[in-house]
């Protein structure tokens, strides 16, 4: 595994912007796996600048999310769908059509997962797939315990990933109980991963990764099998390892 040391989040975003920049400069047809949560919000926002300065194309790039919320509407404040509107898709030249994200509101929850694993094999997988790390070490929504080998999948959110979350609803009770997220196994398909890790409260998930046995009870261990993964971390998610 790569490391990069960033000084803080706003270098942490620029040097994660311009590795992602700089791919779909050198691939105009880039697939990228994309990531929701705070952790990414300056990179997007790098991303978005890069491409008002005429820096960036995104009009043949194809994305893949990770997750969704059960039972949110495509149009909820806090569905993933509007998430990624909201902070990069409304404000770059990307295709809608070739956005693709899980449907949380499917009639058919268990066929959604199998169509959107169709889709991550027809579209992708990805070239590049962003990822956060959860203080558990959740990757996408994969709890500990979820198989390395698992496809996308229904999960039942962990407490503390609910907890970690629940900012950005009103309360802990409107934090939705399920997602749809792609399996561990889906995500390693990825050409190559970029983790990112940001704050003090991530310094402990840093150590274990980075120091810590493979074991699906930490599931951002299973990154240390991936041939082409680099952690952008800042000092303060650094300072314990």
């Amino acid at each position: 595994m790569n490391v990069i040391v960033a000084a803080d989040y706003e270098d942490l975003s620029a040097i994660t912007a311009k590795i992602i920049a700089e791919k779909v400069r050198k691939n105009p047809r880039i697939v990228l796996g994309l990531a929701t949560g705070s952790t990414p919000l300056g990179t997007y926002n790098e991303l978005v600048e890069a491409y008002q300065q005429k820096q960036l194309d995104f009009s043949q790039v194809s994305s893949l999310n990770l997750d969704e919320y059960i039972g949110l509407d495509p149009d909820h404040p806090q569905s993933y769908h509007v998430f990624m509107k909201k902070h990069l898709f409304n404000h770059i030249n990307i295709d809608e059509k070739n956005t693709f994200i899980p449907d949380g509101l499917a009639a058919n929850l268990h066929e959604e997962c199998r169509r959107y694993e169709e889709i991550i094999s027809q579209i992708g997988p990805p070239d590049l797939q962003l990822l956060g790390i959860g203080e558990n070490g959740h990757i996408g929504f994969n709890e500990p315990g979820t198989p390395f080998n698992s496809f996308t999948h229904i999960v039942d959110l962990a407490a503390s990933t609910r907890e970690a979350n629940a900012r950005f609803f009103h309360s802990f009770e409107e934090v939705p109980n399920q997602a749809i997220t792609m399996g561990i196994g889906s995500i390693l398909r990825s050409s190559e991963i970029l983790l990112l890790a940001s704050g003090k409260r991530k310094a402990a998930a840093i150590k274990r990764l980075l120091k810590g046995e493979t074991d699906e009870q930490f599931p951002a261990s299973v990154l240390s099998e991936h041939p082409n993964v680099t952690l952008i971390v800042d000092e303060d998610a650094y300072q314990e390892t």
